[in-house]
Parts: structure tokens; sequence; C-alpha cells
């Protein structure tokens, strides 16, 4: 049986880590992080090329798990210590919690002197800039609304795009006729609540997935729409595998790239397994706007918060917060990341087809005022608020919440009381 460490072991000895490294060399840059799949990996490569260009080392301090939870339980160690890395990927809201309490550095300087103010949309600003002054570098701009499918298994079903939600159910019952798995989910909390992000988006439209998980209105939260979408929860969730239970995202991934599902819903950051596979769009797979959410993207940006390490290592993240921004990496990584710059002024040139319509969508949504926070993400409101959420949608897709009513009930309730 594998065995696992917690995540107070794990950072326990990352702290051991962390502090011999400290010491050993300034010129390394230290980076916690949670990109611990293929092409997360593949990506993450981009940028220690680079930084090795520089002069500087790289140590990996990775923590398994999609949503990036036992990474910042590892962090919030770290930082209670006074040991801090270089940098760590963070989410939204994350950022702006350590910004508060005082422990992040300050890359104004970097920032005026390579115009990001600029070039990184307003909607990122509001996470990565805290007082007036630059804590985060933004890498990318992900989206949570898409559908990946597999094209020959599409094909062989005689499947075509789902334009509405009753759509897609029609098309995975024609992959459960066919005997193929029709949706792969990893059945952990994070996963299933960025689905429901796009249930809901896709059921109650812009206007009311920005006054339920963006201004946590609580009449939108206890509506009538908001049971619908529940209701389509459980009915998306019945053509699951069995085993879906606890499954890692990638996995997930990987049973569309095979052939062994048809379709899974999931951010963008799923291309990346795509592309790590050498698979292309409309040749091996899809990619499709989650149905009913055409012309609006929720949204989440991976950012490097940067800490207020000692001055003798201030040098490496400037290095690390220039490259991360550059024109250049901002293609390159997001060429394999499956996301979309943080930059607007990145050309599509390097991108394919699925990578233009990411970018052409993100600038679309920008000027129309349907770029939203991923609740399920860390971009809809802060930690405590998202954990509620995750927790009320696992536990109605697990059936330990019986009825639509009652998850409405307990999702205003938990909010409330996480508020």
């Amino acid at each position: 049986m594998r065995k696992f460490m917690s995540s107070a072991a794990v950072a326990v000895v990352m702290l051991a880590g962390l502090g011999a490294a400290q010491a050993a060399d300034v010129k390394e840059v230290q980076m916690l992080h949670w990109w611990t799949s293929g092409g997360e990996a593949a990506a993450l490569n981009v940028l220690k090329q680079d930084l090795s260009k520089e002069g500087f080392a790289w140590k990996d301090v990775p923590v398994a798990g999609g949503g990036g939870d036992a990474a910042m339980t590892a962090l919030k160690a770290m930082v209670a210590a006074g040991t801090y890395p270089t940098a760590s990927q963070m989410l939204g809201y994350t950022v702006l919690d350590y910004a508060q309490a005082g422990v992040m550095g300050d890359l104004t300087e970097t920032a005026k002197k390579e115009g990001w103010d600029k070039s990184v949309p307003a909607a990122l600003q509001k996470f990565s800039v805290y007082d007036g002054k630059w804590v985060a570098a933004p890498v990318n701009v992900h989206s949570v609304n898409w559908l990946w499918i597999n094209k020959a298994v599409m094909d062989k079903i005689g499947g075509t795009q789902p334009k509405s939600f009753d759509d897609l159910i029609a098309l995975l019952d024609k992959a459960k006729a066919a005997g193929v798995i029709p949706l792969a989910l990893g059945g952990q909390n994070w996963q299933e609540a960025t689905m429901f992000d796009s249930i809901v988006l896709s059921t109650g439209g812009p206007e009311f997935y920005k006054k339920a998980f963006n201004d946590l209105d609580e009449e939108s939260l206890k509506s009538d729409t908001m049971k619908k979408s529940f209701d389509n929860l459980a009915k998306i969730v019945k053509y699951v595998d069995p085993n879906f239970s606890g499954r890692d995202w990638n996995l997930a991934t990987a049973m569309v790239i095979k052939g062994d599902a048809l379709v899974q819903v999931m951010g963008d950051w799923a291309k990346g397994e795509f592309v790590a596979a050498k698979k292309t769009p409309d040749k091996d797979f899809l990619c499709y706007r989650f149905p009913g959410t055409e012309g609006s993207v929720i949204y989440n940006s991976d950012m490097f918060g940067m800490f207020n390490v000692p001055d003798d290592r201030k040098a490496a993240q400037v290095a690390l917060a220039t490259a991360t921004l550059s024109k250049s990496f901002q293609s390159a990584f997001n060429v394999v990341k499956g996301s979309v710059p943080a930059r607007t002024d990145v050309p599509d040139t390097d991108f394919d087809a699925c990578g233009k319509k990411g970018i052409a969508d993100l600038k679309a949504a920008n000027e129309g005022g349907t770029l939203f926070g991923s609740l399920a993400q860390g971009y809809g409101a802060p930690p405590a608020i998202a954990n509620a959420y995750k927790d009320v949608v696992s536990k109605f897709v697990h059936g330990q919440i019986k009825s639509s009513d009652e998850a409405v009930t307990q999702l205003v309730q938990a909010i409330d009381d996480a508020r």
C-alpha cells in the first residue's frame, strides 16, 4: 500500500530543506507549488531554463494535489516559522490574505520598469496589487468552463458539439449506449466544485453567476435557479464511472486522452496533458466551452506570491518576477501549460486552435463584462467561503446531501458561517 505524509509532515520536511538551502545559496530560487502532473512539470521547466540562463539555480518545493490545498497547508507552516520560500504558487484571495498579514515583498519597482500596470488585466491586478504595491507576479489566466472531448470517440458515436445543457446530456447518453464512460471526473471536492461553477453559469446565465458566486448575494444563493443548478449537477454526475471517488484530475484527463471516456469538464490546464501526450486539437481532441457559457469566461490565475525575504535573496526574487512576466516566457509557458498569457500584449502566433480561442474569449469577456472569478478556484471569494462551497458541493455529489433543496439551504448557511 502506498503511504502519504500528512500536510503537516510535508511542511516539517520542507522547513528543514528550505532552511538549509537559504543558508547555502542566495543564487537559488525556491518555489513552492503543486504543479506535479506531466503537463504542469513540462511548463515549469520553461521557467527553470530561463532562470538558469540568468545564473540562478532552481529548488523545487512541490506538494502534490491539483487544488493546492495541501500546498497551502505547507505554506502556512513555513510562514508561521518565518522560513519563506522565494515565491509560492498562489491563487487570488490567498495572495491578499498574506499581503494583509504583512509578510509579502514589494515588486513595485520591477513592475514599473516592466510596465505591468499597462499589460496585466485589471481583474488580475485586483489580486496581485495590495495597498498600491505589487506583491505577486501573475503567471497565466486559466478558464474553467471548458469541455475536453476525445475526437475519435466523438466520431464513433456520431456526436456533435452540445449547444445547451440538454444537448450535453444527450451526448453523454450516446457515449453510454456505445459502452464508453461518458464523463471522466475525479471525485475530489475542488474538481466537483469546478464543474459546478460551469453548471451554475450555464443554468443561470452571466448576471446570475456574478450575483451568486462573486457578489455572494443571498437571494441568488437560495433561489430556484440555484436549486435547478443542483438538479443539473445531479443529472450529470450519473454519467461518471463507479471508481471516480478520489481520482486525481490528470488521471481523469488521461481517460479522455486514451479514449476510455468521452469528455472531461475541467479548466484548460487539462490541455497541458493533451499537449504532453503529443495530441493535437481538432485531430485528436476537441475543446468546447461548457454549453450555455459561450461568451463568458470563469477564470483563475496562477500567481507567484513573493515574500519579504532578506535583502541578499531579493535578486533571485526580482529575476523570477521579471522572467515570469516577460513576453517570451508568457508565450512559451502558456503554450505548454494550456492557459493563456497574463499579459494582453502577447501575440497568439505560437498557440494552437484551443489557445487562440482562449485568448480571443478572454479578450471579449474582459471587454464585455463577462469575465468572472471562479469560486471553486479561489477567485470568487476568500478561502473560507470557497472551502465551504466546495464542501457542500462535494457532499451533494457523494450523496451526503439528499436533495437540491437541502443543498441550497446548506450552501447559504455554510457561506454565512464562513463570512
